[in-house]
């Protein structure tokens, strides 16, 4: 039986301006020059300004044409084109970047390679997505840590972007999307899990069917005495022959474990151009954007005179054509200049608000890192968290500590005996510096290592333990032994 229902629902969507500003917040120093050459290379508009001083009348001068374009703009024979609609634009000098203009030396380093993310995102663009899904591809590629591996759950990244995006994609749709990504190169890049990144891999590779099949039946059936090495086990329960085994373990271990590591972004091998740069001049701490050597974009005159000559005039079909592309292309030019200076401002404003939250860190050094997590600076600045993820994915802060990347400066924390907070990031150093100096003939077991924090006032459970030393990739007490023999 058909029945009519009326339903009222509010949704929000974005704006072109609001879009194009995510895109730009999610570049770091290096992707936002390269974009910007690229604006300046299809744009006609725009151009960049070699002096960064404008005269006075000239501003003026600008200022009156933009109001004579509003009305011509707004004639009936155009589209509707209301340059205050989109720009906001009251306190922004927007016919230029604002940059910064301390004149402070800073150590040159090394532009690093095409980055991992830029590669994947190029790959990403190459499957013909909407826009939700194409969106969705992002915040999985900006999720991803050092080795590869996606770093939060798909329902919790979906979850965000329908509280804070208004994108509601469905879980199949994304699993899909997913699967798609880690084929991308690295093959692997995305998983979960090793032992998901060892499957994608093996699923592609073109090794010997048949040992490929017995690696992919290990993998599904045996994972887990396949980790803890326990071989004999294996070759019982699949009844294989020792050729077999050995040549279907050594098929696995040819996998890649960390499709992020080495590949195009490795951090570990490329010096790395810092997004900020923080330092202490004369006992006071200066933090300053690293955009000194960005090209400087501003409005041309030479269009802005065109448009003015022409306001009057009547115009044939082919003349009106092109007026209409031209029109079309200052009005992006408008956008792109409003976006880059509302991202330098989010940018600087959330880097004031960590630097005042891990300033211990900076003053004294890693052991003195607070516990904190994005929500804390997203209250603080009174913005989404989504807004905090694309700032930090990526973006990198050089200072007298050494060079970290933004994301290195969040964890969660556990309180000691002291009543102080102490994040989990010194917890894991301080376990790392445990198995260190443990007897190598007697390693600890878990439950040894919490009882050793326990008594120094961190209390944290065995499988805790367990966690941060697979976060560390070192292995338990029986194989820490075994690999020194």
């Amino acid at each position: 039986m058909l029945s009519l229902n009326q339903r009222l629902s509010q949704q929000q969507r974005l704006s072109p301006q609001q879009i194009q500003y995510q895109k730009l917040l999610q570049l770091n120093t290096l992707a936002l020059e390269q974009r910007i050459k690229t604006e300046l290379e299809m744009n006609p508009v725009l151009e960049e300004e070699m002096d960064m001083t404008l005269e006075q009348d000239d501003k003026e001068k600008e200022t009156e044409t933009d109001s004579e374009l509003e009305d011509e703009f707004s004639d009936k024979d155009n589209e509707e084109f209301d340059i205050e609609d989109y720009m906001n634009d009251d306190d922004l000098d927007h016919e230029r970047i604002n940059r910064s203009n301390d004149e402070e030396v800073y150590h040159p380093l090394a532009q690093s390679r095409t980055s991992l993310s830029e590669h994947l995102t190029e790959q990403l663009s190459l499957l013909n997505l909407n826009d939700d899904l194409f969106f969705l591809g992002e915040e999985i590629i900006g999720n991803l840590d050092e080795d590869g591996y996606l770093q939060r759950d798909l329902p919790e990244i979906l979850n965000e972007l329908e509280m804070f995006e208004h994108i509601k994609i469905d879980q199949k749709s994304a699993e899909d999307l997913l699967k798609k990504i880690q084929k991308f190169d690295p093959i692997g890049i995305a998983c979960r899990s090793l032992q998901e990144c060892l499957l994608v891999q093996l699923r592609e590779s073109k090794a010997d069917p048949y040992n490929k099949y017995l690696a992919i039946k290990i993998l599904e059936e045996h994972y887990d005495e396949f980790s803890k090495r326990r071989f004999d086990l294996i070759k019982t329960r699949m009844n294989l022959t020792d050729v077999s085994l050995s040549e279907t373990i050594a098929l696995i271990q040819s996998m890649n474990p960390k499709p992020g590591e080495g590949n195009i972004s490795s951090m570990e091998s490329n010096q790395i151009t810092p997004d900020f740069v923080v330092e202490k001049i004369d006992d006071n701490w200066v933090i300053t954007l690293n955009d000194r050597n960005m090209p400087s974009v501003t409005i041309s005159k030479q269009y802005l005179e065109m448009f003015d000559s022409n306001k009057r005039k009547k115009r044939n079909p082919r003349e009106k054509e092109t007026y209409k592309f031209l029109r079309e292309k200052f009005e992006s030019a408008k956008w792109f200049i409003a976006c880059i200076q509302q991202r330098r401002e989010t940018l600087m404003k959330i880097m004031r608000a960590i630097f005042e939250r891990q300033f211990e860190f900076f003053e004294k050094g890693p052991k003195f890192l607070t516990p904190m997590i994005y929500k804390d600076i997203a209250e603080e600045v009174q913005m989404d968290i989504s807004t905090i993820s694309r700032v930090v994915n990526g973006k990198y802060v050089q200072s007298p500590i050494g060079i970290h990347e933004l994301k290195y400066f969040f964890s969660e924390g556990l309180s000691t005996d002291s009543g102080e907070d102490v994040s989990n990031k010194h917890i894991r150093e301080r376990l790392k510096e445990i198995i260190a100096s443990e007897n190598k003939k007697a390693p600890y077991s878990d439950d040894k290592l919490a009882e050793l924090l326990n008594a120094e006032g961190i209390h944290v459970a065995r499988r805790t333990i367990a966690k941060y030393r697979d976060q560390l990739k070192l292995p338990v007490a029986r194989l820490r032994k075994q690999m020194l023999r």
